[in-house]
């Protein structure tokens, strides 16, 4: 029997015709697009299709997208180059308890420099309160940096009004939206967004690339040095081949995506109702009125995480954990100790995330292999 991966909001597989659109790019798009020459202007000329097209997909304007090596980079850039580049204004920066590490290692390197982070709380939704924030506002306070998405629960923040907040204080507002990007709209200039990562390998794209949506007029520099290429704010040539296969992906993303979201949403239903059937026990973890729609992790209270793992895999089911397990040790997830506390809830969860590939059937296959590997363990 097939293997299910259910591990799409870790990396998700690469489309077959993205990958037609990048060898197709890797034979005809050689030249560097910073040369003059013919073979240069003709990688120049994917390069800008693919920018437009990207910054059309944010409702951006072309000269506002940066081309990065992915989720990672486009978030250290915003935090770290925004911080700097207004430096002059103050040196506070607000953030939240369950960021992705790339935003979270950031703001901490910046405080070794001297940067002050307030890194606010969320309830057990995973949410963050609106008040708080606001109390959280100081005059120095130069840039608030708050994920679109969690990659962990899938709780989405409230953005646009995240968005209006720091508007109106003339604070910049960055948000890593690499989980939430191809499947819900996302238009920065009505939710009053500054800087916008996004990386592709989560869209089915190639790994290595992604990009920055930075505002026209945002003040940002630069950490990396080299040539002037990305208009002087990312040195080193572009990946023209991982770009265009991005463009493709995105495109491909915003076909018959209505559909997609209901799949996911049905495969989650699916799910809950073969474990209400089978009376296991079970809780799900963010918020179910504010979720991502391919994201669904669910703490199962009668089975530690690390043989439901394996258990799993061992079933051909392939998902990850809300907690970072290694050898000899378990550290509890940041996010899920962030939401619940020290408790069985963060020792027990378990992250299925859903893309391309997956169906109905698989759902049902998964949920039952769920079940039947809970019972075991609660012999055990």
């Amino acid at each position: 029997m097939n293997a299910i991966y259910m591990d799409h909001a870790a990396t998700s597989p690469v489309h077959p015709d993205v990958m037609k659109a990048i060898m197709t790019s890797l034979q005809n798009d050689f030249g560097n697009p910073s040369s003059i020459h013919q073979f240069g202007r003709k990688s120049r000329h994917a390069l800008d299709e693919s920018r437009s097209n990207l910054a059309r997909s944010i409702h951006a304007n072309p000269n506002e997208v940066i081309f990065t090596s992915g989720g990672t980079e486009a978030d250290n850039l915003a935090i770290v180059g925004a911080a700097k580049g207004n430096q002059a204004k103050g040196n506070h920066i607000i953030t939240t308890s369950i960021e992705h590490h790339a935003a979270l290692n950031a703001c901490k390197g910046l405080e070794n420099e001297g940067f002050s982070v307030t890194y606010l709380p969320v309830n057990e939704n995973g949410r963050i309160s609106i008040t708080d924030l606001k109390d959280a506002i100081r005059p120095e306070t130069i840039l608030i940096t708050v994920m679109y998405g969690n990659n962990e629960v899938g709780t989405i923040q409230p953005i646009a009004e995240i968005g209006r907040i720091a508007n109106d204080s003339d604070i910049l507002f960055h948000t890593d939206a690499v989980q939430a990007y191809g499947l819900i709209d996302l238009n920065v200039k009505e939710m009053g967004i500054d800087l916008l990562s996004v990386s592709a390998h989560k869209i089915n794209g190639p790994k290595g690339v992604g990009f920055l949506y930075v505002k026209a007029g945002t003040k940002l520099v630069p950490y990396s040095y080299g040539g002037e290429q990305e208009r002087k704010r990312r040195a080193g040539t572009e990946n023209v081949a991982g770009i265009v296969g991005m463009e493709k992906a995105a495109e491909l993303m915003h076909v018959d995506r209505d559909a997609k979201v209901e799949l996911y949403q049905n495969m989650k239903q699916v799910m809950i109702d073969i474990f209400d059937e089978k009376s296991i026990s079970y809780l799900v973890n963010g918020d179910s009125q504010n979720m991502l729609p391919h994201v669904m992790n669910v703490s199962f209270l009668d089975a530690k995480v690390e043989p439901m793992l394996m258990n799993l895999d061992l079933a051909g089911i392939a998902v990850s954990s809300g907690s970072a397990c290694t050898a000899g040790s378990h550290e509890p997830s940041h996010v899920l100790t962030a939401m619940f506390g020290d408790n069985e809830r963060t020792e027990t969860a378990i992250r299925f995330s859903f893309g391309y590939g997956n169906s109905i059937d698989d759902a049902k296959r998964a949920a039952g292999e769920v079940v039947k590997i809970v019972n075991r363990l609660k012999k055990l």
